[in-house]
């Protein structure tokens, strides 16, 4: 187990909350005990399918398994059934303020907490945009960006459905004359210049300015990790190009002195749970202490 001096930040899209596309496959152990190794204190769900149901049974299942607390959005009717979620370590955290925004199609997750003996808060938000429709995911990337207005300390994972905007990545972007599934052309281009190119524009927007930072990004290239730059999804499919690092924890500039690892976990136990890698942040407990204004 990693030192308790150290804080874990953890981001998973966990394809139809382990259920498999027909509900006809349990997954849900396998997901757990891999997380569980990881013993995340911040945990950003995507895809709780069904977790709303029966009380939402199945997302206190999980948050009891893990040892975490557990929060979520509601479903909009007629809208994406698979929100999302966060979780975190009530040993280590106080929460503040839940909140849900209701954005065109998903609901982004909201929590502002505080880490006890701390005086700042931190906002965390989970989000999982659009899959097709390029516009909305600029309105929901450019909301995210709210969350940092006035200085606040933010950190935010997701399944952004769109690519990094530097060419630093360790995978080239999808030669889209090359990609058999046109559907999913169409949701993941965009146009400029008279031409068809991937959606980079919630990457830009996130981060482009300075808003965010991308810690795979940041430990890829400064801290020349460069298991950090791996892709995430899709790991199983092969007829939308090569996987892509679709799946990010961003986070104010604050918080990437701090930053000492940031890893993807693309196991074969992975791969039979979940078509996307599971993202994994490590800070350092006692500097991220000293930004949120310990209480002396």
């Amino acid at each position: 187990m990693a030192s308790s001096r150290e804080l874990r930040v953890a981001c998973w899209n966990v394809e139809h909350n382990g259920r498999g596309r027909s509900g006809g496959e349990d997954k849900r152990e396998l997901a757990y005990s891999i997380i569980d190794a990881f013993g995340p204190h911040v945990y950003f769900r995507q895809e709780l399918t069904d977790a709303w149901n029966n009380g939402k049974a199945d997302l206190y299942a999980e948050g009891s398994r893990l040892g975490l607390m557990p929060f979520m959005t509601r479903p909009p009717e007629g809208r994406s059934r698979n929100p999302v979620g966060i979780m975190i370590d009530p040993v280590l955290f106080d929460v503040v303020a839940e909140y849900q925004y209701d954005l065109p199609w998903k609901p982004i997750c909201r929590l502002r907490v505080r880490i006890k003996g701390c005086l700042r808060p931190i906002e965390l938000a989970s989000a999982h945009l659009c899959h097709f429709d390029p516009d909305i995911r600029a309105t929901e990337a450019r909301w995210l960006t709210t969350l940092a207005d006035g200085g606040h300390s933010v950190i935010v994972g997701g399944d952004w459905n769109s690519y990094p905007h530097t060419d630093l990545e360790s995978e080239a972007l999808p030669d889209w004359d090359t990609i058999p599934d046109r559907v999913h052309y169409e949701h993941r281009t965009i146009e400029r210049d008279g031409k068809r190119v991937s959606d980079t524009r919630p990457d830009e927007i996130l981060t482009g300015s300075g808003v965010f930072t991308d810690l795979g990004l940041y430990a890829g290239t400064i801290l020349e990790q460069s298991g950090a730059l791996l892709p995430t999804a899709s790991l199983t499919r092969t007829d939308q190009g090569p996987s892509q690092r679709i799946d990010r924890i961003c986070a104010t500039p604050d918080w990437a002195h701090a930053l000492t690892g940031y890893e993807v976990v693309a196991t074969d136990d992975v791969k039979e749970v979940t078509d996307h890698g599971l993202v994994l942040a490590r800070f350092d407990l006692d500097a991220v202490c000293r930004m949120h204004d310990p209480i002396r």
